[in-house]
């Protein structure tokens, strides 16, 4: 079996295994929302920022809500997602960017969105395929990083290049369910510590499966 026919065979089965799954598990109402927690999840646990964001939406509607707050009490907001001082940087050297340049509201293209602080092309991806519906490529976090390595779809370190391999793999109108499918498989069998090889759907055609050193990859 070549990478691509490995590809399409991962892709269907994840389909059918998570049939349930239909995107971000990140709680939001609206681009805003959406691009704050994408933000706030760099090292944490979707579940983690959920639980910050009850009340972090309730208290913050809008760009202006973030970039007039004190740093201090942002941080102190926002201090249970981890290297809470980094990200309320970002946050709201982001929101004010909103505020000057792009009248308070979330741009919607990839090259506008990579401009703000905080924002890489995995960030871009999420609130563009989860806030407006557009897919322009494949969010690639530490699930998908991981997965791709281990199912042998990619060899490349770059996150970009990642990115580019899997774009060249599977079908633009399947992007979006990649990601998602590959997040989930991620947490629910592929983890990082201890892979659950015994009960993968994948472990068949995974080049790593129940390998010496495949928790490492």
């Amino acid at each position: 079996m070549d990478k691509q026919q490995r590809a399409e065979t991962i892709l269907e089965r994840l389909e059918k295994e998570y049939s349930d799954v239909e995107g971000t598990e990140l709680s939001h109402k609206n681009p805003l929302e959406l691009l704050v927690a994408t933000i706030l999840s760099a090292q944490a646990t979707d579940e983690q920022i959920n639980k910050i964001t009850v009340d972090l939406f309730k208290k913050y509607k809008t760009p202006e809500d973030y970039a007039k707050v004190p740093r201090e009490e942002l941080e102190q907001d926002i201090r249970s997602s981890g290297f809470y001082r980094r990200k309320a940087d970002a946050i709201q050297t982001m929101a004010q960017t909103l505020v000057d340049e792009y009248d308070s509201k979330v741009p919607d293209t990839m090259e506008e969105l990579v401009k703000l602080k905080g924002v890489a092309r995995k960030t871009a991806n999420i609130v563009l395929s989860g806030a407006f519906g557009k897919i322009e490529g494949i969010a690639v976090d530490t699930h998908v990083y991981r997965l791709s390595h281990r199912l042998g779809l990619s060899e490349q370190k770059n996150r970009d290049k990642v990115e580019k391999d899997l774009m060249e793999l599977f079908p633009r109108e399947k992007w979006w369910a990649v990601n998602y499918l590959l997040i989930t498989h991620g947490r629910r069998v592929c983890d990082a510590k201890k892979a659950d090889c015994d009960n993968c759907v994948l472990s068949d055609i995974c080049p790593s499966a129940f390998t010496f050193d495949h928790n490492k990859k």
